[in-house]
């Protein structure tokens, strides 16, 4: 394991916490020294993580929230599949949108954490008269997908490329849609 990867497991335990955690610890678990731990806690307070130093350990007072953006295409058969493979790993699917050549962007706000937000969505979607908003564009679509670290993004990607979701991005759209939010 590399720092940077240490450093990510740090925040995620931290996270996960429910009391401080002292440095011995975090320094026997990942195997370095208490310095060492002292360095990346430091590295992570510079990257503004609110990390607090007390008398018993570290305490993460506020989870920093990284986004990405993932081009994405399937059925509507396959929403509540691609949607599961985001929450299941920990991410927010903060909005759904697509690029419209006539139109430009279409977003939509979505703010779905678990699979009882997805069950509410698709229940919502099939008691009206609405569609899924990547009909518009051949079932391709784009979903902001926010998570506590960048590792969680990663392996949110890895499932949706396992099962087939990820989608490339065409000569026609805009080079920072996947920065766009």
């Amino acid at each position: 394991m590399n720092g940077y990867e240490r450093r990510m497991n740090i925040i995620e335990y931290l996270q996960n916490s429910d009391k401080a955690v002292s440095g011995k610890d975090l320094a026997s678990l990942y195997r370095v020294s208490r310095q060492v731990i002292v360095q990346d806690i430091a590295l992570l307070r510079a990257k503004d993580y609110d990390i607090v130093s007390t008398n018993h350990g570290y305490i993460l007072n506020e989870t920093k929230k990284v986004t990405r953006v993932f081009k994405v295409k399937h059925s509507d058969e396959k929403t509540q599949e691609e949607l599961e493979c985001i929450v299941d790993y920990g991410g927010i699917i903060e909005d759904v949108f697509i690029y419209h050549r006539r139109y430009g962007i279409v977003r939509a706000k979505m703010n779905i954490r678990s699979r009882n937000d997805i069950i509410h969505f698709l229940e919502d979607l099939k008691s009206g008269k609405s569609t899924y908003l990547k009909n518009v564009t051949s079932d391709y679509h784009y979903h902001t997908v926010s998570a506590p670290t960048e590792t969680i993004l990663d392996l949110i990607e890895k499932q949706l490329e396992e099962k087939g979701f990820i989608a490339q991005l065409q000569d026609y759209e805009p080079e920072d849609i996947k920065k766009s939010s």
